[in-house]
């Protein structure tokens, strides 16, 4: 199924998968291998499909990149109806290898009675994937010892076989390996976030980083989706991590844009609906003003008639 740029990925009995993580076959794309990784229930077992595109490769040379855009289709198998579809763009390299959502769609909408999306228990997903650049060596920039002491990753065998991953104090299970790379990129971009964190206990540290990616990836949402009670959550989780020690002046920036944009649609639905009852009204009065017209032009036309010769002899 697989050729340049396009791949279908039809996922069979869906509705009686029991792994946790499923992977389609690999298929080539701007000479790079590629593969979509799939959460049947979420990643974070929330009853949503979590997709991802990954490289194909578990053992990608430093300095390998590709900046790839890549749209990701849940084909809708009812003719006229509509797909779901989304696109993004992603720095693929060996630090990360996969991209894309950990909330695609609501299983609840997946498997709604004659929605399309699963006919026969199969789930048809198209991903196209167009290289944008491809770079050979990356060229590392300097970084001071605050930023490489941020970017420091450590990996603990546990008794139970499971490994450990430390990201700069904040610890996760293996299985969690996004929040493990979400950590990283906050890190690189953000090295003083923790300076002044206070926590000190490993199970407080790692669930006030939770929290702080909860909330980014709470304000990662459309404001469509966002209701004003999220954003009041989101003000007191952003008050938690704040007080935590986290040092967050960039997301609280952001917060502020998510809630200018909520009020900027939740002014303009407000107007919207003016509007509509503003135009109900006008179509209410042409309708009368075209009824008083039509009689009109039958009473002009009645006046018009001239009489015949009968009525007057």
């Amino acid at each position: 199924m697989g050729h340049d740029r396009k791949f279908t990925w039809v996922i069979k009995n869906f509705s009686s998968l029991e792994s946790e993580k499923i992977y389609s076959d690999q298929f080539v794309s701007g000479g790079c291998k590629w593969r979509l990784m799939a959460f049947p229930k979420g990643f974070r077992k929330d009853n949503t499909l979590s997709l991802f595109l990954v490289v194909a490769d578990d053992n990608l040379p430093s300095g390998w990149t590709r900046h790839a855009k890549f749209s990701i289709t849940i084909v809708n198998q009812i003719p006229g109806n509509v797909s779901r579809q989304d696109e993004t763009q992603h720095l693929f390299n060996c630090k990360e290898p996969e991209w894309g959502y950990a909330s695609f769609i609501p299983l609840s909408e997946l498997k709604a009675e004659n929605a399309g999306f699963i006919v026969n228990e199969e789930v048809n997903i198209d991903v196209e994937v167009e290289v944008l650049e491809v770079v050979g060596k990356l060229e590392v920039p300097e970084k001071s010892e605050e930023a490489i002491q941020a970017l420091t990753l450590t990996k603990t065998k546990l008794d139970d076989g499971c490994d450990l991953v430390d990201a700069n104090g904040f610890q996760y299970s293996i299985l969690f390996h996004l929040q493990v790379k979400l950590v990283s990129r906050i890190f690189e971009k953000h090295s003083d976030i923790a300076l002044e964190f206070r926590a000190k206990n490993q199970h407080l540290r790692t669930a006030c980083m939770t929290v702080l990616l909860s909330l980014i990836e709470t304000l990662c949402q459309s404001p469509q989706e966002l209701s004003s009670e999220d954003l009041v959550e989101a003000q007191n989780a952003l008050a938690h991590v704040k007080d935590a020690g986290f040092k967050v002046d960039w997301l609280e920036k952001k917060l502020e844009e998510v809630k200018g944009k909520k009020e900027e649609e939740q002014t303009g639905l407000a107007r919207m609906q003016e509007l509509e009852e503003e135009l109900k009204d006008l179509k209410q009065k042409c309708s009368e003003i075209e009824a008083s017209l039509e009689k009109e032009k039958a009473k002009v036309s009645a006046a018009r008639t001239h009489l015949t010769l009968d009525e007057f002899i």
